[in-house]
Parts: structure tokens; sequence; C-alpha cells
């Protein structure tokens, strides 16, 4: 389960369940957690500290899409900061990250021209020197949904859904679903700094189920995550990396109805916050 920021209410209900959680540290809050360690540390104090014995928090994110971005630079002194916070409470296998999205990009297409923008380099290579050191992940949002409709021109229906028979021809490899393809633009873009072996999570994905006609619906969203959730299992990894597992976060647990303007961004949930299902897709209780 990933928070993007730190709720008692949230570290209380998940006492004891052995959900592994990434905690989230808000973007506004970086470049204070950067300048003070002990910002940092009262940081971890409160939001991780009383929760550590029985809430299994396996990654504490510095920021999500915070690079690129007006406080980028601060991100990879926070995260030595709260690292250091986070081992000297104990918590030695908590890894410490940041989030990502796919504008640090200057390229996607084809994958493996993936490169990062001018602007980001610098961080990026420091932020990667710190997760190489620490044994971290790299997270980073990937949404075909945004591609597919800037574009539905020249992106089909079938290659965003993992449905298509035609596949993208990157050199010697054949890309069947628009997501390996901008997964592998994030692999190759860290391979040109140097950053191959890295690992990568994928902080968020998913397709709104309404909001935008005729991209949404919940049958989209439902086969989308159906999909998605199936390639993972194969275990084929993707074209760059295969039969590399991948870790991925599904956005989001739940519609968002008090999110202004109305539109998709209320409605990528699966489920509705009465707790009913938006569509059928994972067998279980709440």
């Amino acid at each position: 389960m990933r928070l993007f920021d730190p709720s008692p209410e949230v570290s209380e209900a998940l006492r004891g369940s052995n959900i592994k959680v990434s905690l989230g540290v808000r973007n506004q809050d970086v470049p204070n957690l950067a300048s003070s360690p002990e910002a940092a540390t009262q940081w971890v104090n409160t939001n991780v500290a009383p929760y550590k014995d029985n809430v299994n928090f396996q990654w504490i994110t510095v920021g999500n899409e915070i690079i690129p971005g007006e406080f980028a630079n601060y991100v990879p002194q926070a995260m030595q900061n709260i690292h250091n916070a986070i081992t000297s409470i104990g918590l030695n296998d908590t890894k410490v990250t940041t989030s990502i999205f796919m504008l640090g990009l200057v390229t996607s297409y084809p994958p493996s021209s993936g490169a990062f923008t001018s602007e980001i380099v610098e961080v990026m290579k420091s932020v990667t020197t710190f997760l190489t050191k620490t044994g971290a992940p790299l997270m980073a949002n990937v949404y075909p949904y945004f591609a597919y409709k800037s574009n539905p021109k020249d992106i089909s229906i079938d290659y965003a859904m993992f449905q298509t028979n035609d596949p993208v021809i990157d050199g010697e490899l054949k890309y069947f679903s628009l997501f390996d393809a901008m997964v592998d633009s994030v692999y190759a873009a860290l391979e040109k700094i140097e950053a191959r072996n890295v690992p990568l999570i994928i902080g968020e994905t998913g397709w709104p189920s309404a909001g935008n006609d005729p991209y949404t619906s919940k049958i989209r969203a439902q086969v989308y995550n159906k999909n998605l959730l199936s390639h993972l299992d194969s275990g084929k990894g993707t074209p760059r990396r295969p039969g590399q597992a991948l870790r991925v976060f599904i956005f989001a647990m739940f519609n968002e109805n008090q999110k202004t303007p109305l539109g998709e961004e209320n409605n990528w949930g699966l489920f509705y916050p009465n707790m009913n299902p938006v569509y059928p897709l994972l067998k279980c209780s709440m």
C-alpha cells in the first residue's frame, strides 16, 4: 500500500496487518528535510517510530513526481537525512527512495532512446548514487492512459491495453504493450547515467473509469488493470529486462469524490468511498 503523506489514522489501522507500506514525504516538506537533519529526525520520530514494531514500512518515498520540479535539487540530501534517521531507530531494511514521472524523460520513443532531460541529469545521478549505495529501488509513475489520450491517432487502444498482436519494433526488441515500452524507456534512461543496476518499482499506474469520454470507462479501467495483473503474474518482465520481476502500485484504491475540478481525476479508484467496488477486479473483503 502506498500512502502519499503521513496519516496517524491510517498508520494505526495498519498495525499488525503486515501489509507492505510505502510512506510518502510531502513535496513541500522536502526542502526543510534536506536542510535540517534534525527536521528529518523529527519527521521519522513522529510518523514512523511510533508504529515501527507493528507496521511494515518497506519504503519511505521522498516526494512524488518531485523530479523534475522546483524542489528537485533538494531530494538527494533529504533522502540521505531520512535514511540516517530511519537507520538510527533500527529500521535498516526500510529503503528510502523517490518517485519520478515521465516528464523527466526528454524522449521515451522508441524505448531504447529513453533519456533524462538535461535539467535533471545531475540530480538523477545523485539520486541513483544514493540508491545504489543503500540498495534501494527507484520509483517511477507510468501511465499509458495519458500517452494514449494525447495521441490516439498513433497509439492504438489495443497497444495501451496489453491486447495488440502487432508489436512495436525497437531494434531486436518487440513491444506488445505501451506499459512495457514506457518502463523500458526509464530503464534506458538509467543506463545512460550508469545506473543500470538500480531496481525499478512502478509507483503509480492505472486507468480512470469515468470523466473523459471516450477515453475513460469502467470497462477500459477493468481491462487495463486486469491485463496488467496478468502481465505481471506471467513473470515475463519487459523486453529490455526479460524475466525480471516488477513491483507495481495500482492507482488508486478509492475514487476521490472531493477532488476538484470534477473529471477523470476523481475516477481512478478500484472502490467508491463507501467501499463498494467500481468494477470487478480483486477478490477481497473490506
